[in-house]
C-alpha cells in the first residue's frame, strides 16, 4: 500500500525515516525550462522548536525533520548565467546576488522540499518574473557580495555578503553575513544532516490556494565546512521566525550548475 495512504498509522518521526530521499537527485525526464548557475553558497542553518514554526508553514505540508528536529535556513549565494531554454545570457538580466529564508517540507510522507519564507534579490525585472512565473515571494533588494583575503579558491578567503529590502516598510529586512570557508568535507550522503540540509530539489509553493512544487537538477554540492565571522540580520524576524541565540551551523559551496523545471500542481 502506497505510504500515502499509511501515513495516518506511523508517527511523525516515523514518517520521516521513510522519506525517499535518494530519487530527486536524478534527473527529471521531462523538458526543463531554464538555466542557473549557483555560485559562492553559505548555508546557514538554526536549529527551531516544531511547535514555533509548525503554524508558518502551509498545512498540506508537513515539516521534515532531521531525527525529531526542525531547521530554518539563511542562505545567500550568487544567481549567474540565468536564461531560459534557447535564450542566451543578457548581462543585466542573468547575473545578480540572491538571499533566502527557508525551512523544510514534505508532502504525505514523500518528496521532501524547500518552504521560502521570502527570497531577496538584486535584480527587479527578475523579481517580478519569478513572483509572476514561479509564485514565489520575491522582493528586491541592494545587495553585495566581496571576496577578500584569498590566495585560491577556499584558500584563506573571506566571503560577505550584504542585502537591504527597499520598501521594507516600518521594519527593515536585511543581512551581512561574512564567512570562511574552510576544507572539503566528503559528499554528503542520504541519512546525513549535511545531505538533509543542502541536498533539495524540489519547491513547494502556494498560489490561490493550490499547492505547487517546482523541480531542479544539479550534481551534489562540494561542500566545504564554514566559519561564521560577523552575522546581523534581520530577514527570519520579519518573516515571523525565532532566531535562536547560537550560531549557526555553516556551510559553504562554489557552486552548481542547475536546470530548472516548470511548476506543477501537487496532486
Amino acid at each position: 500500500m502506497p505510504l500515502e495512504l499509511t501515513a495516518m498509522s506511523f508517527d511523525s518521526d516515523r514518517i520521516v525515516d521513510l522519506i525517499d530521499r535518494s530519487s530527486l537527485t536524478q534527473r527529471p525526464l521531462r523538458r526543463h525550462v531554464m538555466y542557473q548557475e549557483w555560485r559562492h553558497l553559505t548555508f546557514l542553518h538554526w536549529e527551531v522548536p516544531v511547535e514555533l514554526l509548525r503554524p508558518l508553514v502551509p498545512r498540506a505540508l508537513e515539516l521534515d525533520l532531521y531525527q525529531g528536529r526542525a531547521f530554518i535556513g539563511l542562505v545567500p549565494f550568487t544567481m549567474c548565467g540565468v536564461r531560459p531554454i534557447g535564450v542566451p545570457s543578457i548581462p543585466l538580466f542573468s547575473r545578480f546576488h540572491e538571499t533566502n529564508v527557508r525551512t523544510y517540507v514534505h508532502f504525505q510522507g514523500r518528496d521532501p522540499g524547500v518552504w521560502f519564507f521570502s527570497l531577496d534579490a538584486a535584480n527587479p525585472l527578475a523579481v517580478v518574473l519569478a513572483r509572476a512565473w514561479y509564485r514565489l515571494p520575491y522582493f528586491h533588494a541592494r545587495m553585495s557580495l566581496i571576496r577578500s583575503g584569498f590566495q585560491t579558491e577556499g584558500s584563506g578567503e573571506v566571503v560577505t555578503y550584504s542585502s537591504r529590502r527597499l520598501r521594507s516598510g516600518s521594519s527593515p529586512a536585511e543581512c551581512r553575513v561574512s564567512c570562511r570557508p574552510g576544507g572539503p568535507i566528503a559528499p554528503a550522503e542520504p541519512g546525513t544532516l549535511e545531505h538533509f540540509l543542502a541536498e533539495r530539489y524540489l519547491l513547494y509553493t502556494e498560489y490561490r490556494g493550490r499547492l505547487l512544487s517546482g523541480r531542479v537538477f544539479h550534481t551534489p554540492y562540494p561542500l566545504q565546512s564554514a566559519e561564521v565571522l560577523d552575522l546581523e540580520e534581520t530577514l527570519l524576524s520579519v518573516a515571523g521566525l525565532p532566531r535562536p541565540d547560537h550560531a549557526p551551523l555553516a556551510h559553504f559551496s562554489p557552486g552548481v550548475r542547475v536546470r530548472v523545471y516548470p511548476l506543477t500542481p501537487v496532486p
